[in-house]
């Protein structure tokens, strides 16, 4: 974990990553995304003077870790930040037939580079699928994945943001209708953890497992009809772009390129 005073000098901030990180599904007024890396920028930039703070975002929904590694970690050598986050790799294991150890030996030669142009790196581990239609199959490749994470973390000093062992996650309203991306409680959740993996100071009231309200249990017969429906509207769109090699991200560019005040 990072010294908690280093993490309150910390002035800038650059986010990298695919959809999760650009913050599909918590949307902003503007009809862009905010999610967990923009709450996390507000966070750090309430422990410092006003205006002294800047933040750039580069991650673009549906981008597997080489084109991460081609188009956003060569920026982190001209901005310099203090702290970057890099959570990626995550698309790439959701591919049939990829294989976990090759994707996490790409992943440390970019945490290599990182760290040569940035003070603090956070990474994120996957998050447990169990019980999830469909991913829950991939549960076991995450989980290599993640072991990999740590190890190369504790090789190279990083700091880690452990979605695995985050329970309030598991919960569905953490969760959006498409069950691919999270809900803006869900984001919360994960800039909370973020910033505590950091070694921010967080009050009582920004934990991110604090329970969830009381929720209506919904019968068998509903439970049923709402997975159907979920299939035809988000899993048979994803698994149909999937095998015509199409991305989400295609024309979509990164939301906040470049380094400003927040």
């Amino acid at each position: 974990m990072a010294d908690t005073q280093e993490t309150l000098d910390l002035s800038s901030y650059v986010a990298l990553g695919d959809s999760f990180t650009e913050g599909l599904n918590d949307a902003r007024p503007d009809g862009l995304y905010a999610g967990w890396a923009d709450r996390l920028a507000r966070l750090l930039a309430a422990e410092r003077p006003l205006g002294d703070f800047r933040y750039a975002n580069l991650a673009v929904r549906g981008r597997l870790l080489d084109q991460i590694v081609e188009e956003q970690v060569p920026r982190v050598a001209e901005i310099r930040p203090d702290l970057v986050t890099l959570c990626a790799g995550g698309n790439d294991i959701l591919r049939p037939g990829s294989d976990p150890d090759a994707v996490a030996e790409r992943f440390e030669a970019a945490v290599v580079e990182l760290k040569r142009h940035a003070r603090t790196v956070l990474i994120c581990t996957g998050f447990d699928t169990r019980g999830i239609p469909v991913l829950g199959m991939l549960r076991g490749k995450i989980a290599t994945y993640n072991g990999h994470l740590r190890a190369v973390a504790d090789r190279h000093g990083l700091t880690v943001a452990d979605l695995w062992s985050l329970r309030s996650v598991h919960d569905r309203r953490a969760w959006s209708e498409d069950r691919l991306h999270l809900s803006p409680e869900g984001h919360q959740r994960v800039a909370l953890l973020a910033a505590r993996s950091l070694g921010l100071p967080l009050g009582p009231e920004q934990d991110p497992e604090a329970p969830w309200p009381a929720a209506p249990v919904l019968t068998t017969a509903e439970q049923r009809r709402e997975n159907l429906q979920w299939a035809r509207e988000f899993l048979v769109p994803w698994v149909g772009r999937r095998l015509r090699g199409e991305s989400s991200g295609d024309n979509v560019e990164a939301k906040r390129p470049e380094l400003l005040p927040l």
